[in-house]
């Protein structure tokens, strides 16, 4: 009697988690006296990247900032220590607002969601 061969099929679980909001307040950006200037990782702020100062998420980090009153969202890059001005929650380079709000407002509220 011959035996059959059985083949095992593996299977991958692929979770995708979904970003959790860690933090909801008011977002600015850099103006214009920043640009080319040190950061705290010692990177150059520059205008056109898409960057962004933090208080306490390392640097490196990615986020999603997102307007919620638009659904307009952009991801950024953690570089800069910040924001310093009161009840503000983080930083954005202008390029990075300017893709979730106008300039013109110079504040925006925003929710954060860390991307890794």
């Amino acid at each position: 009697m011959e035996e059959a061969a059985v083949e095992e099929e593996e299977v991958v679980l692929v979770v995708e988690e979904t970003p959790v909001i860690i933090e909801s307040g008011l977002a600015s950006y850099y103006g214009d006296r920043h640009h080319n200037q040190k950061t705290a990782s010692g990177e150059r702020y520059r205008h056109e990247l898409k960057t962004a100062a933090h208080r306490t998420l390392p640097f490196g980090s990615h986020v999603k900032v997102t307007n919620p009153k638009t659904g307009q969202s952009v991801l950024v890059t953690i570089n800069d220590r910040g924001p310093f001005a009161r009840g503000r929650i983080i930083d954005l380079s202008k390029s990075a607002f300017a893709e979730i709000g106008n300039t013109a407002s110079g504040v925006i509220k925003v929710d954060i969601q860390v991307i890794e």
